[in-house]
């Protein structure tokens, strides 16, 4: 079975040969604030002026939501982004997905998430989320954990970016070390970007040595 390579390229990936898919698949750190900050802007204000939710709950759901991007940060980057095998369709997935940011971790037009497959992605977890919500027959509040989500989602694509662009603060140097261990030396490891916390629960810190 392949296996997400440890050795990269300096450079941009090639991702698609259409240049307008190609231009789609690169952004910016301005693009991603103002599209997605007034998406979070927009959810906060529908939240509490049409669902009529309390401000209080609002900012409840709101942390709970932020909280639990960490977990699904976690989810996604070990079994879905690092998810390959024989099959040419799903080792295409996996390199569209995933594989190109290993392969180039340095190409800063791809360290965040580009607008068009962002806000086409929190659609798609927008509504399994809202159905969820229905099945508990709680739908309103999955306004107010939404945007909660959609802004862990957020913070950690800057810390992700300066993980790979900025020198490493002091106070927050084992964040830099633990996501270059999983490019460089242990990518079935540290899954976790912004945090350690659920490489700990689940067991897949890398070894202290």
């Amino acid at each position: 079975m392949p296996k997400i390579t440890t050795e990269y390229q300096h450079g941009e990936a090639r991702i698609f040969k259409n240049p307008f898919l190609e231009r789609l698949t690169k952004t910016n750190p301005l693009s991603n604030v103002i599209v997605y900050g007034l998406s979070i802007a927009f959810f906060t204000y529908f939240a509490i002026a049409y669902i009529g939710l309390n401000p209080l709950v609002f900012v409840g759901l709101f942390v709970f939501g932020l909280l639990f991007w960490t977990f699904a940060q976690y989810m996604l980057h070990r079994f879905l982004f690092h998810w390959i095998n024989d099959n040419k369709y799903v080792q295409r997935f996996h390199f569209i997905m995933h594989g190109s940011h290993h392969k180039f971790p340095r190409d800063k037009t791809r360290l965040l998430m580009p607008p068009v497959p962002g806000l086409i992605l929190a659609s798609l977890l927008f509504g399994m989320f809202y159905l969820l919500f229905r099945i508990l027959q709680i739908p309103d509040l999955c306004f107010g954990f939404f945007p909660g989500f959609f802004s862990g989602y957020l913070m950690y694509s800057f810390v992700h970016r300066a993980i790979h662009v900025k020198k490493p603060p002091k106070r927050f140097k084992h964040i830099w070390l633990h996501h270059n261990i999983h490019h460089f030396k242990y990518p079935d490891k540290a899954f976790g970007v912004s945090n350690t916390f659920w490489d700990r629960v689940f067991g897949t810190m890398p070894p202290k040595k």
